[in-house]
């Protein structure tokens, strides 16, 4: 029987460090679902779902502690299981850009909290406008939102927050 565990490291950043990982999950026989890996700053994040069985993500623990103490990364690993489907939920792709500021992250994220719209994925980078050097922050995400609330309001409502905010925002709906 198929299990799941979700393993967190990071690390400096360096040549090999996705080697050094991903070597240790398949000789522990398992399988990688999905991922997620970057830099930021000096440091690599990885973020994996991996399927195997009890023997094999029990081996896999055991493997990742010592890859960690050796390639001078932080692992942790957590048993999760399949995500349920949420049923009468649409998903959404957002986009927004702005000058860079404290506190974009925080307000979007209470902006959907505040009306029960679960974040499914976030994605953000700051990064210098091309022409005139300006500090930038981008926002991609995907919300899942629930099918009792009128779209066009929540359109509405999101556009007049980004309006107050200053955010350059689209909200479409996920194609595909």
């Amino acid at each position: 029987m198929q299990q799941l565990t979700v393993i967190t490291a990071v690390g400096t950043d360096r040549a090999g460090v996705v080697h050094d990982l991903t070597r240790a999950v398949l000789e522990c026989g398992g399988n990688i679902v999905e991922s997620r890996m970057s830099a930021l700053g000096s440091e690599f994040a990885m973020l994996l779902l991996v399927s195997g069985n009890w023997h094999t993500l029990a081996r896999l623990d055991s493997e990742l502690k010592k890859v960690g103490e050796t390639s001078d990364l932080t692992v942790t690993l957590k048993r999760t299981e399949t995500r349920t489907r949420r049923e009468n939920m649409l998903p959404y792709a957002v986009d927004v850009v702005c000058l860079d500021q404290p506190g974009i992250v925080f307000n979007l994220a209470t902006f959907f909290s505040n009306r029960e719209i679960d974040i499914a994925e976030m994605n953000t980078r700051s990064y210098a406008a091309a022409h005139t050097g300006a500090p930038m922050f981008s926002v991609q995400m995907t919300i899942n939102v629930p099918g009792d609330i009128q779209i066009a309001a929540l359109r509405d409502e999101f556009m007049d927050f980004c309006d107050q905010l200053n955010l350059d925002a689209i909200m479409e709906p996920v194609k595909g």
